[in-house]
Protein backbone atom coordinates (compact mmCIF):
# COMPACT_ATOMS: atom_id res chain seq x y z
CA UNK A 1 0.00 0.00 0.00
CA UNK A 2 1.05 3.52 -0.98
CA UNK A 3 0.83 6.03 1.68
CA UNK A 4 2.48 9.49 0.26
CA UNK A 5 3.57 10.01 -2.80
CA UNK A 6 7.08 9.15 -1.32
CA UNK A 7 6.28 5.43 -1.45
CA UNK A 8 5.18 5.94 -5.16
CA UNK A 9 8.25 7.27 -5.80
CA UNK A 10 10.57 4.57 -4.18
CA UNK A 11 8.56 1.85 -5.74
CA UNK A 12 9.14 3.12 -9.07
CA UNK A 13 12.55 3.45 -8.62
CA UNK A 14 13.02 -0.05 -7.07
CA UNK A 15 11.46 -1.30 -10.86
CA UNK A 16 14.21 0.74 -12.78
CA UNK A 17 16.82 -0.75 -10.75
CA UNK A 18 15.45 -4.22 -11.55
CA UNK A 19 15.67 -3.58 -15.13
CA UNK A 20 19.38 -4.24 -15.16
CA UNK A 21 20.10 -0.52 -15.21
CA UNK A 22 23.79 0.61 -14.61
CA UNK A 23 22.80 4.12 -14.15
CA UNK A 24 19.21 5.69 -12.45
CA UNK A 25 18.16 9.13 -12.88
CA UNK A 26 15.74 10.18 -10.39
CA UNK A 27 14.16 13.40 -10.56
CA UNK A 28 11.91 14.96 -7.99
CA UNK A 29 10.49 18.49 -8.45
CA UNK A 30 7.66 20.90 -6.78
CA UNK A 31 6.21 24.20 -7.69
CA UNK A 32 3.98 26.01 -5.25
CA UNK A 33 4.19 27.68 -1.81
CA UNK A 34 6.41 26.22 1.35
CA UNK A 35 1.98 24.96 2.80
CA UNK A 36 2.22 21.93 0.55
CA UNK A 37 -0.02 24.20 -2.38
CA UNK A 38 0.65 23.47 -6.08
CA UNK A 39 2.35 20.53 -8.18
CA UNK A 40 4.34 17.52 -7.12
CA UNK A 41 6.25 16.19 -9.97
CA UNK A 42 8.61 13.04 -10.55
CA UNK A 43 10.86 11.15 -13.42
CA UNK A 44 12.66 8.09 -12.94
CA UNK A 45 14.70 6.88 -15.83
CA UNK A 46 17.39 3.57 -15.90
CA UNK A 47 18.98 2.19 -18.67
CA UNK A 48 17.43 -1.11 -18.78
CA UNK A 49 16.08 -3.41 -21.31
CA UNK A 50 12.77 -1.31 -21.61
CA UNK A 51 9.56 -2.64 -22.67
CA UNK A 52 7.83 -4.71 -24.69
CA UNK A 53 5.02 -3.74 -26.93
CA UNK A 54 2.85 -6.34 -24.83
CA UNK A 55 3.98 -5.18 -21.81
CA UNK A 56 3.20 -1.48 -22.91
CA UNK A 57 -0.39 -2.55 -23.58
CA UNK A 58 -1.00 -4.24 -20.08
CA UNK A 59 0.36 -1.32 -18.42
CA UNK A 60 -2.78 -0.21 -16.46
CA UNK A 61 -3.75 -4.20 -15.74
CA UNK A 62 -2.74 -4.75 -12.29
CA UNK A 63 -3.30 -9.16 -12.79
CA UNK A 64 -1.09 -9.26 -15.48
CA UNK A 65 0.96 -11.65 -14.93
CA UNK A 66 2.89 -13.09 -18.00
CA UNK A 67 6.31 -13.41 -17.78
CA UNK A 68 7.20 -10.58 -19.21
CA UNK A 69 7.26 -8.02 -16.79
CA UNK A 70 9.04 -10.53 -14.89
CA UNK A 71 6.60 -10.17 -11.91
CA UNK A 72 6.38 -13.80 -10.63
CA UNK A 73 10.26 -13.67 -10.72
CA UNK A 74 10.93 -10.75 -8.71
CA UNK A 75 8.14 -11.37 -6.23
CA UNK A 76 7.35 -15.45 -6.10
CA UNK A 77 4.70 -15.05 -3.97
CA UNK A 78 2.72 -12.02 -5.53
CA UNK A 79 0.21 -12.92 -8.70
CA UNK A 80 -0.05 -9.49 -9.52
CA UNK A 81 2.15 -6.09 -10.57
CA UNK A 82 0.64 -3.31 -8.44
CA UNK A 83 3.15 -0.79 -8.40
CA UNK A 84 2.76 1.34 -11.55
CA UNK A 85 -1.42 0.53 -12.06
CA UNK A 86 -1.90 2.38 -8.71
CA UNK A 87 0.56 5.26 -9.46
CA UNK A 88 -1.36 5.84 -12.48
CA UNK A 89 -5.04 5.60 -10.39
CA UNK A 90 -3.32 8.30 -8.20
CA UNK A 91 -2.61 10.21 -10.35
CA UNK A 92 -5.56 10.62 -12.04
CA UNK A 93 -7.99 10.80 -9.68
CA UNK A 94 -5.87 13.41 -7.79
CA UNK A 95 -6.16 15.60 -10.94
CA UNK A 96 -2.57 14.97 -12.34
CA UNK A 97 -1.13 12.76 -14.48
CA UNK A 98 1.59 10.17 -16.27
CA UNK A 99 3.50 9.27 -19.18
CA UNK A 100 5.68 6.41 -19.78
CA UNK A 101 8.50 6.14 -22.92
CA UNK A 102 10.25 2.69 -23.15
CA UNK A 103 12.30 1.23 -25.64
CA UNK A 104 15.55 -0.86 -26.20
CA UNK A 105 17.52 1.80 -24.51
CA UNK A 106 15.73 1.71 -21.73
CA UNK A 107 12.23 3.11 -19.66
CA UNK A 108 11.31 7.00 -18.21
CA UNK A 109 8.21 6.84 -15.88
CA UNK A 110 6.79 10.34 -15.37
CA UNK A 111 4.06 11.31 -12.75
CA UNK A 112 2.61 14.48 -11.37
CA UNK A 113 -0.09 15.21 -9.19
CA UNK A 114 -2.03 17.91 -8.03
CA UNK A 115 -1.43 19.27 -4.18
CA UNK A 116 -3.92 21.22 -4.09
CA UNK A 117 -6.37 18.44 -4.65
CA UNK A 118 -7.94 16.56 -1.72
CA UNK A 119 -7.62 12.91 -3.32
CA UNK A 120 -3.21 13.78 -3.54
CA UNK A 121 -1.51 11.50 -0.46
CA UNK A 122 0.74 13.46 1.31
CA UNK A 123 4.30 14.08 0.20
CA UNK A 124 6.03 12.05 2.41
CA UNK A 125 9.50 12.13 3.58
CA UNK A 126 11.36 13.40 0.72
CA UNK A 127 15.46 12.47 1.87
CA UNK A 128 14.05 9.38 3.38
CA UNK A 129 13.11 8.34 -0.22
CA UNK A 130 16.50 9.37 -1.62
CA UNK A 131 18.53 7.65 1.23
CA UNK A 132 16.48 4.41 0.42
CA UNK A 133 17.01 4.99 -3.29
CA UNK A 134 20.83 5.39 -3.02
CA UNK A 135 20.87 2.82 -0.82
CA UNK A 136 19.30 -0.03 -3.10
CA UNK A 137 21.48 -2.51 -4.50
CA UNK A 138 22.09 -3.76 -7.97
CA UNK A 139 23.02 -0.58 -9.71
CA UNK A 140 26.18 1.12 -10.12
CA UNK A 141 25.12 4.95 -9.90
CA UNK A 142 22.24 6.70 -8.69
CA UNK A 143 21.76 10.28 -9.34
CA UNK A 144 19.18 12.50 -7.76
CA UNK A 145 17.93 16.03 -9.06
CA UNK A 146 15.63 17.68 -6.50
CA UNK A 147 14.08 20.72 -7.45
CA UNK A 148 11.57 23.04 -4.68
CA UNK A 149 10.52 26.31 -6.86
CA UNK A 150 13.56 26.46 -8.76
CA UNK A 151 16.32 26.07 -6.30
CA UNK A 152 18.10 22.54 -6.49
CA UNK A 153 20.65 19.77 -5.20
CA UNK A 154 22.18 16.76 -6.74
CA UNK A 155 23.31 13.57 -4.83
CA UNK A 156 25.37 10.92 -6.75
CA UNK A 157 25.85 7.78 -5.22
CA UNK A 158 29.15 7.29 -6.74
CA UNK A 159 30.41 10.32 -5.38
CA UNK A 160 28.61 9.79 -1.35
CA UNK A 161 30.58 6.35 -1.83
CA UNK A 162 34.15 8.42 -2.26
CA UNK A 163 32.95 10.61 0.63
CA UNK A 164 31.36 8.21 2.90
CA UNK A 165 33.00 5.15 1.82
CA UNK A 166 30.86 2.43 2.24
CA UNK A 167 26.80 2.91 2.32
CA UNK A 168 25.86 -0.35 3.97
CA UNK A 169 28.47 0.77 6.95
CA UNK A 170 25.62 2.32 10.18
CA UNK A 171 27.83 5.00 10.41
CA UNK A 172 28.27 5.91 6.81
CA UNK A 173 24.28 6.20 6.56
CA UNK A 174 23.74 7.98 9.60
CA UNK A 175 26.01 10.75 7.86
CA UNK A 176 23.92 10.32 5.01
CA UNK A 177 20.51 10.88 6.52
CA UNK A 178 21.92 14.07 8.52
CA UNK A 179 23.00 15.53 5.05
CA UNK A 180 20.36 14.77 2.95
CA UNK A 181 17.92 15.93 5.77
CA UNK A 182 20.14 19.05 5.69
CA UNK A 183 19.94 19.96 1.99
CA UNK A 184 15.91 19.14 1.98
CA UNK A 185 15.82 21.93 5.11
CA UNK A 186 18.02 24.39 2.90
CA UNK A 187 15.35 23.73 0.12
CA UNK A 188 11.72 23.68 2.35
CA UNK A 189 12.65 24.91 5.96
CA UNK A 190 10.16 23.08 8.58
CA UNK A 191 9.81 20.38 5.39
CA UNK A 192 8.97 17.03 8.24
CA UNK A 193 5.87 19.53 9.61
CA UNK A 194 4.56 19.41 6.02
CA UNK A 195 5.79 16.25 4.85
CA UNK A 196 2.88 15.00 6.90
CA UNK A 197 -0.08 17.19 5.90
CA UNK A 198 -3.04 15.88 3.90
CA UNK A 199 -4.17 18.63 1.47
CA UNK A 200 -7.14 21.01 2.90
Amino acid sequence: MHYTLADFVTDIAQNGIESGTDLLELHVREAGDTSGKGEFHFSVKDKGKGMTDAELRQVRDPFANDGLKQTLLKHPHRKVGLGLPFLIQAAETSGGGWELESDSSGTTISAWFDMDNVDTPPIGDVPGMIRTVLLFNGVEDVVVQRTVNGSSYQVKKTELIDALGNLEDVQSQILLDKYLRGLENDLIPNFFERSCKWPS
